[in-house]
């Protein structure tokens, strides 16, 4: 909870509703919402930068006031390494040592991770492509624009409209680029992103500016001379973000990088069950599945389609599916169910029978009033005796990878 008001510990009214105009122009929906006496995040975190105030959305699992302020930088720094995993990006520990520092904030992080990874990409060689070109030439070079040339140049018989291919570095690709540049540019502030920024401008300066509304992202194409580009990409298009419009001053600048964090949280666990089953003969389908709940006769049209988080196969057979979940589970001696929602559990028996699978999970993340054990419960579906069983269970985002994977195995029962 933000709060607001006219206190010395409350932000004021006309921050908070900048807040909430740059939250609302988002993508995802929920960022913010407007309380009694305060504003309330939902299940995103990011950064949300308005003007005269940056606003960071922290994971919520943990509890700043349990654990006091000092807390915030390892949940902040958990947070990074959640994102550096999940947009393949490379993190270590300077990129994470100014973080306590007033001079150092999430935004500033993100900045550096997206700058190092362009940088990298672009010392290979900016990505060029074949452009057609139309010219008035006192020689043929390409062909011939019949069109142009007996109509606008019929009373200029000394040149000839011609249209060629040239190779050269202003494509799409490169101008959205630039595009994330410039953004970045405006907003960073720690010494390091600006010198990497203006050096990144130096190299794009050919590249001709588009603005932001017009950049043709249907146009970028990957392919395997620019796959090394797939990460960037997407990381671009949370960058660029448009401006938002206020009443009275018109267009305004604001910023928003937000992510959902239920998917974050799957995407994470996906990435790493991947790599604590290579070897094992069991592989991770993320988003699978595709079949429907119920099918309607004559022509047994599917509806309700059903895609769980994650599938656990072997070969072809689906031994085990996942369902994570970014919420805070309770003790089992304080609720038997554990805060766990009863859709939930229908959910669960349904992908059950669905896809003929008797072993399911759910996978919260855990914290620190469960106690120092992490929690496996199994539950037996609908029988006392089975042989269906559920799951509940949590694992540490605080372990280092090499507890995570021994959990992640352990879970999949192959530790």
């Amino acid at each position: 909870m933000l709060p607001y008001g006219e206190k010395e510990d409350e932000i004021p009214l006309g921050i908070a509703a900048r807040l909430m105009t740059v939250a609302d122009a988002s993508d995802i929906p929920d960022v913010l919402r407007y309380e009694r006496h305060g504003l309330r995040a939902g299940s995103v975190v990011g950064i949300i930068v308005a003007p005269g105030v940056e606003l960071e959305i922290l994971p919520k699992i943990e509890s700043l006031e349990q654990h006091g302020t000092q807390a915030s930088d390892s949940i902040r720094s958990r947070l990074v390494h959640m994102l550096a995993v999940v947009l393949d990006m490379t993190v270590d520990g300077g990129d994470l040592a100014h973080m306590g520092t007033q001079d150092e904030t999430l935004l500033e992080v993100v900045i550096r991770l997206f700058v190092r990874r362009l940088c990298e990409a672009v010392r290979r060689g900016l990505p060029r492509r074949y452009v057609e070109q139309a010219d008035d030439l006192p020689a043929l070079r390409g062909r011939l624009d019949a069109i142009r040339q007996f109509s606008v140049l019929a009373v200029s018989p000394q040149k000839l409209a011609c249209r060629y291919d040239v190779l050269g570095c202003d494509t799409p690709l490169n101008q959205i680029m630039k595009a994330v540049v410039g953004r970045l540019l405006q907003l960073a502030r720690a010494t390091d992103n600006q010198k990497r920024l203006r050096e990144l401008a130096c190299i794009y300066a050919d590249v001709s500016p588009v603005p932001v509304a017009a950049l043709r992202w249907d146009a970028v194409t990957v392919d395997r001379t620019t796959a090394r580009w797939t990460t960037l990409i997407e990381l671009a298009h949370r960058l660029l973000h448009k401006p938002y419009q206020t009443t009275s001053n018109g267009a305004t600048q604001g910023f928003s990088l937000l992510f959902d964090m239920n998917v974050l949280f799957e995407k994470y666990i996906a990435y790493w069950l991947r790599v604590a089953l290579e070897g094992t003969g069991l592989h991770v389908v993320v988003q699978g599945g595709g079949d429907y709940a119920l099918y309607t006769p004559p022509d047994n049209r599917g509806v309700f389609l059903t895609i769980p988080d994650i599938l656990i196969k072997r070969d072809d057979k689906i031994v085990k599916i996942i369902d994570t979940k970014w919420k805070r589970l309770a003790r089992q001696e304080n609720d038997p169910r554990q805060g766990v929602k009863q859709a939930d559990i229908y959910q669960m028996m349904a992908y059950g029978r669905i896809y003929d699978c008797p072993h399911l999970m759910l996978l919260y993340p855990h914290h620190a009033r469960l106690g120092g054990n992490l929690v496996r419960n199994l539950h037996r579906i609908a029988r006392r005796a089975g042989p269906d069983v559920l799951e509940i269970a949590t694992v540490n985002l605080s372990d280092n990878n090499t507890g995570l994977l021994h959990r992640l195995r352990q879970l999949c029962d192959v530790a």
